[in-house]
């Protein structure tokens, strides 16, 4: 009989060669297995193929078809991926780069289609259509419209709120309506950042309004980063990002509110006037799902879910609810020093793509229509060309019978 200990030692001991063989075998072959698994193709759908035939259609309606290219954006390979960028600042409101710097920026980093959303302006529009044209980018003119919803999280005040407004390449029917709005709203950012500067001065750190209109730039509206950039010049904070985080985010010692109307207002005025309404940045409320509700009866379109960090579950899954069209965009500011999502960083999937552009389509056509037959007098006018046409709005039956000279077509430029 052998020996308790020696029992003991014979379990501890290691395996024979032959043994250690086999385990050796099976790691290598779990290890391959793990690697064909990686290599398989995802299996594409024949909507992912639909979706992706039809976007690359609209972004290069002249180009031949090409399958090998369809399946890779099918499948949402890097290489076949069209980039859409549908959030995007510039220096007509407070972004950095002027509206032809930041197409160039976009068309540096690959974006195929740039939408422009400067906060309640259409001023860079034209600008930077006739820079895209030059490099072959797709504009959708937008904007980004401040708005307020009541908040019972927030001691039943208003919470501020962002609205995007996309429209077609001929810009908003109605425009004139739509700038009332967007006037006023400007004129209330003079106001609210005359409130901004008297708050700081009784934080100890006073500034002059001259400086931050100079910051702020000729014929724009004031914004919280002029304000927060006239601060960094003073030497009262370091940089931007600490401004906000210690007195002008919303809520904080020095914010303050403009003239901003009720986004479900704001909403109806998009849908009335043409355009796509979107919910900018939802992370930012305190309670997304009732202010989404209360939007999706006004006539809310779709939400921003995706970020240039990924998708935000909670968020998807209330899109699904309320059944609005998932996007994103980078909310690119072109801050040199600070870090921000990059232009183009933001990868939509083709489906979610194509969601946007059919759910655009009917809305934009009609819109283009009303603009033909109304002759809307008083608005300002630019040539209407074909580089920047929604060529899928835009085919020849929709031409004979409007009957309509499309020379020249109105759009605003705020």
């Amino acid at each position: 009989m052998i020996p308790l200990q020696q029992q003991e030692d014979a379990t501890d001991a290691p395996p024979p060669p032959l043994q250690q063989q086999e385990d050796a075998t099976q790691k290598k072959n779990k290890k391959k297995k793990k690697k064909k698994k990686r290599r398989r193709r995802k299996i594409v759908t024949p909507e992912e193929i639909s979706a992706a035939t039809y976007v690359r259609h609209w972004v290069f309606p002249d180009s031949p078809p090409d399958d090998a290219h369809i399946l890779e954006l099918s499948t949402s390979k890097p290489a076949g991926r069209i980039l859409f960028e549908l959030h995007s600042h510039s220096t007509c409101s407070d972004g950095f780069l002027s509206p032809t710097a930041l197409v160039h920026r976009a068309h540096a980093r690959g974006v195929k289609v740039l939408a422009l959303t400067d906060h309640d302006t259409m001023a860079g529009i034209t600008e930077a259509i006739e820079a895209a044209h030059k490099l072959g980018i797709k504009i959708i003119p937008g904007v980004e419209i401040s708005a307020s919803v009541f908040s019972k999280e927030e001691a039943k005040m208003d919470e501020p709120v962002h609205i995007l407004a996309y429209y077609g390449s001929w810009g908003p029917t109605k425009y004139n309506e739509l700038e009332e709005m967007l006037t006023c709203i400007r004129e209330g950012r003079h106001f609210r950042a005359k409130k901004i500067l008297s708050k700081l001065t009784q934080l100890k750190m006073p500034l002059k309004f001259e400086q931050v209109s100079r910051i702020a730039g000729t014929g724009v509206a004031p914004g919280r980063v002029h304000v927060a950039r006239a601060m960094v010049e003073a030497g009262y904070v370091e940089n931007i990002r600490q401004a906000f985080s210690k007195y002008l985010y919303d809520g904080g010692p020095a914010y303050a509110s403009g003239n901003e109307p009720r986004a479900e207002k704001v909403i109806r005025l998009i849908c009335r006037t043409g355009g796509v309404a979107v919910l900018a940045h939802p992370w930012a409320l305190k309670n997304p799902p009732a202010v989404v509700k209360s939007l999706k009866a006004s006539g809310l379109h779709a939400i921003e879910v995706y970020r240039s960090d990924g998708k935000l579950s909670g968020l998807s899954d209330i899109a699904d609810s309320y059944g609005l069209v998932k996007v994103g965009g980078s909310d690119f500011h072109g801050r040199s020093g600070c870090e921000e999502p990059d232009l183009g960083s933001v990868h939509l999937p083709v489906i979610s793509i194509f969601e946007f552009l059919k759910l655009a389509h009917p809305i934009w056509c009609e819109a283009l229509k009303d603009i033909l037959t109304s002759g809307a007098d008083g608005e300002k006018k630019f040539p209407f060309c074909n580089w920047i046409s929604d060529r899928p709005c835009h085919d020849c039956c929709e031409i004979q019978i409007l009957g309509k000279n499309l020379s020249c077509v109105t759009i605003g430029s705020g």
